[in-house]
């Protein structure tokens, strides 16, 4: 496994993007904590901290993070968004063969627009291989049924199109129950930027640390209030540094 830094108590992913991909094609549950969610989850939710913590591979999604860690402390990591990641791992033609993906959708509505625009690139997508996600109401999150499509399916990655905070709680739930285990995929909403389901992000503001600023001017009663509440994501990173911002919990992974 490559190196790592902690962040907040998390190890986050210090390697190139095509490593991090190449783990993912080894069965890594891969994760790219938003800045809401660092600000929010990482401390008052145990599950998500606990999913993010466990994860093999923690992206570096937060361009805010990333810039205070570096005033706070000067040691520079990379920065790698989970678009960039999803960007390198659809290039992979293997993930074109039948079987070989299962996508998790969001709705049924955004599901559709997503897999015609996964179809007009080469992915067979269809009923076979695609599950639209029930609202998940609470803490633990678990799907037994999409647990049961996934072990008869043996796909080789699962991407899980779904909210940032659960997605990762589910992504950690199936990893512990499938065997052999798939790579899987927890870049939320970056899947839909890329069909246009969603905000439109260039390259050259996602690589800038300002894929939040195009979301807001798509979407600002939606957005403009999530990247608010990630403000207190400045102080944290510069207080606490290295360090988780909570007591750790004892026990093991529920």
């Amino acid at each position: 496994m490559n190196s790592t830094q902690r962040i907040l108590g998390l190890p986050f992913f210090t390697g190139s993007v095509e490593e991090a991909v190449a783990e993912a094609l080894r069965g890594a549950l891969v994760v790219a904590p938003s800045g809401p969610n660092l600000a929010g989850e990482l401390r008052r939710v145990p599950h998500y901290r606990r999913s993010v913590e466990t994860a093999d591979v923690v992206l570096t999604d937060s361009a805010v993070m990333v810039s205070v860690f570096r005033m706070a402390t000067g040691i520079a990591v990379p920065r790698h968004s989970g678009l960039k990641f999803l960007e390198a791992i659809l290039d992979r033609p293997e993930l074109k063969e039948p079987g070989a993906v299962f996508w998790v959708m969001p709705t049924k509505a955004e599901g559709d627009a997503i897999a015609g625009w996964l179809r007009a690139r080469g992915f067979p997508v269809g009923e076979d291989n695609t599950h639209v996600a029930p609202f998940y109401r609470a803490y633990p999150i678990e799907d037994p049924d999409l647990l049961a499509r996934l072990q008869s399916a043996r796909p080789r990655v699962v991407f899980l199109n779904l909210a940032g905070g659960k997605q990762e709680v589910l992504g950690a739930w199936l990893r512990e129950r499938l065997d052999p285990r798939p790579g899987i995929i927890c870049t939320g909403a970056a899947v839909a930027f890329l069909a246009g389901t969603q905000a439109t992000i260039p390259v050259w503001a996602d690589r800038s640390g300002l894929g939040w600023l195009m979301r807001c001017l798509s979407e600002p009663r939606k957005f403009v209030p999530r990247y608010w509440s990630a403000l207190p994501l400045l102080g944290l990173v510069w207080r606490h540094r290295q360090h988780s911002p909570v007591k750790q919990d004892a026990g093991t992974f529920p």
